[in-house]
């Protein structure tokens, strides 16, 4: 398994900023076992980063490696689409209709 290089961007420390946080801690401890790198950006304290990558909402994530980069916005909890996402699933189940 290729590693997973990842950037969530958040705004502030917001509730949806925590929810994003945890959910997409728990699902690469369950899905990728410590093969990714996850650096959460808070766009209040770095907002040319975010510039820099053209964020319009957040929260964000932008998976850079492997490739192809893919974006995800929101706050993570439908699992199966941030599956998708990410490239470890093939499709989205009827559980994981919104995020």
């Amino acid at each position: 398994m290729s590693k997973y290089v990842l950037r969530l961007y958040v705004t502030g420390n917001t509730e949806r900023s925590k929810l994003a946080i945890v959910n997409l801690r728990s699902i690469c401890e369950n899905e990728l076992h410590g093969m990714y790198s996850l650096e959460v950006i808070d766009i209040l304290e770095h907002p040319q980063l975010a510039e820099d990558e053209k964020i319009l909402a957040t929260p964000t994530l932008i998976k850079e490696l492997p490739p192809p980069i893919r974006r995800i916005i929101g706050d993570m909890s439908a699992t199966g689409k941030v599956l998708l996402g990410l490239d470890l699933k093939s499709k989205i189940s009827e559980d994981d209709n919104d995020m």
